[in-house]
């Protein structure tokens, strides 16, 4: 705590290319958690250093999911635009000793110029240009007289270095491009690991946060620095990237699922996007949770998505009002019940929070059960609804079956039950037990609704390598065909169409859902499935 005069500084500085993922909350969450816990404080700085690729859409998005996480940067939004010409003066001091030169060989000849890990690269022949035909052509790059690609700014360093990213860098490229906040003010543009080191001096950061891959980088990032900044210098920290189970976090491969038509849009709930999870039903306490239980490490490793899920119905547990929801129905007529008879049944909205309190529900002679769990031919220990069995309606009654209906084909149309009118729950006179217990919807009162039953996205466990992808990557192949299936016959109970886009339920027995928080209405309900009830995490945990 002595370094620094105990003051700490972090920023989150995200590119606006895409929206950000699951892996980028682990970064909000370490960047601002640290910043809370020492007291300190934390920028939300946009990478906009590339306009080919970046777009105010995305700039948006980025806002509202770090809001949505619980996090505030305040009066502290920047962006490396805002330094575009402080960048500028920079590159030009550098010129001015000696330590950068303009560059006229192609992007593919810098690269045969840089040589390998084992062999050392070779000088550019247009090293050794003097300062000031240096200066004249950087300005000349500034003025937009050259084309894309026939010039690059690099820093003057050393073509021997064991560490490739030293050896002589690019830092300034031509991109004849209009910039979403800058126009076309500008057609030369800072590359990142020379913007963003003297983006943190300029901004004050103390800890300059990012994960592994950068590390190779920090050499470079301690070199800019130390050449242009003379007091309050950053220092770079790097640790391990979320690496999850069933998941990909490149953008390059979640923008090909959102351009090839693969999900419906970033923020398709099945996409690890922030907002694809908040749309999906995630809540921002499950993500912190998360974040915090795996920790910051160095090495690389991979996390089982059942570990976020289980955070995720930790939290759902506590918030979820309970409702119940028939997803395949299967008509339910109560032979000795009087059909023209309403009964409201008392039922409460969360059985271990007495607070949440109670709601009623109509119940009539005709209800609506889910079609497996009733069968004609059943096995052993079968305890739901079967010739002659009895089962409890959640909230109501034991019915007995009595008879089944069929149409012409033999599919089951109807099942006929008896009730006995002294089983009401919470009834006095109910003492009766039965092993099976079913959730139901009065058929009168129904909604019918759209349920969409999502499942990962990617088959595979193992994530794909996110470093030296190439263009034969076959992620594609693992896409799990059956990741949304939508139920459109679904029949809910009166009070869900009423809720609002985004409230969340635990439907009996079937999992958590979320009202859909674009498509969802009164009048044409959509919910999400969020996560199902079976929880593999705690019980390997046990």
């Amino acid at each position: 705590m002595n370094k620094n005069n105990g003051r700490v500084h972090t920023r989150f500085p995200p590119e606006p290319n895409g929206y950000l993922h699951i892996g980028h909350a682990k970064s909000i969450c370490l960047n601002f958690g640290i910043a809370q816990e020492f007291y300190g404080l934390c920028n939300l700085r946009f990478d906009d250093t590339n306009p080919s690729r970046e777009e105010v859409e995305f700039v948006e998005s980025i806002k509202e999911d770090v809001r949505w996480l619980g996090f505030s940067w305040n009066d502290r939004l920047y962006y490396a635009s805002d330094y575009f010409e402080a960048l500028f003066n920079f590159a030009v001091k550098l010129i001015q000793d000696g330590k950068a030169y303009v560059c006229d060989l192609t992007a593919e000849e810098i690269r045969e110029y840089r040589g390998t890990l084992t062999q050392p690269g070779k000088e550019s022949p247009f090293r050794n240009r003097s300062i000031g035909e240096n200066l004249d052509l950087f300005m000349r790059m500034r003025a937009g007289e050259f084309p894309n690609g026939s010039r690059v700014l690099r820093a003057k360093i050393d073509m021997a270095s064991a560490n490739l990213n030293m050896r002589d860098p690019v830092l300034y490229r031509i991109m004849h491009e209009i910039h979403h906040r800058t126009g076309d003010q500008w057609c030369i543009y800072p590359m990142y690991d020379f913007a963003h080191p003297l983006s943190d001096a300029l901004e004050n950061i103390t800890h300059s946060v990012c994960t592994l891959e950068f590390e190779d980088h920090r050499p470079l990032y301690d070199w800019l620095v130390d050449q242009l900044i003379a007091e309050n210098k950053p220092r770079q920290y790097e640790f391990a990237r979320l690496n999850l189970t069933n998941t990909v976090t490149s953008k390059r491969k979640l923008r090909q699922l959102v351009e090839q038509g693969y999900v419906r849009g970033w923020d398709d709930p099945r996409m690890p996007t922030i907002s694809g999870i908040r749309r999906r039903g995630y809540t921002p306490e499950a993500i912190r949770d998360f974040c915090d239980r795996i920790g910051v490490a160095r090495a690389n490793s991979i996390v089982d998505i059942a570990l976020l899920e289980h955070c995720l119905r930790e939290d759902l547990n506590l918030k979820a009002q309970r409702a119940m929801a028939v997803l395949d129905p299967i008509k339910v007529i109560i032979t000795n019940y009087p059909q023209d008879q309403i009964e409201m049944l008392e039922a409460e909205n969360h059985p271990e929070n007495p607070d949440a309190g109670k709601r009623l529900l109509p119940f009539s002679g005709t209800v609506f059960i889910e079609r497996e769990d009733f069968m004609e031919d059943p096995p052993k220990k079968y305890f739901r609804l079967s010739p002659g069995a009895e089962v409890r309606l959640k909230h109501a009654y034991i019915i007995q079956c009595e008879k089944v209906v069929k149409d012409q084909d033999g599919n089951i149309r109807e099942v006929h039950c008896a009730y006995d009118p002294e089983t009401k729950s919470g009834g006095a006179a109910s003492q009766r037990k039965v092993k099976g217990t079913l959730h139901w919807v009065s058929a009168r009162h129904a909604v019918s609704a759209e349920i969409r039953l999502y499942d990962y996205l990617i088959r595979d466990e193992q994530p794909s390598e996110e470093e030296g992808i190439t263009e034969d990557d076959d992620f594609l192949s693992k896409i799990n065909p059956d990741s949304c299936i939508t139920l459109t016959n679904c029949k809910v109970e009166p009070n869900l169409g009423k809720c609002a886009p985004g409230d969340k339920f635990q439907f009996l027995r079937q999992g958590y859902f979320c009202a859909d928080s674009k498509e969802h209405t009164p009048e044409n309900p959509v919910f999400n499935r969020i996560v199902g009830l079976r929880d593999s995490w705690a019980k390997v945990n046990k």
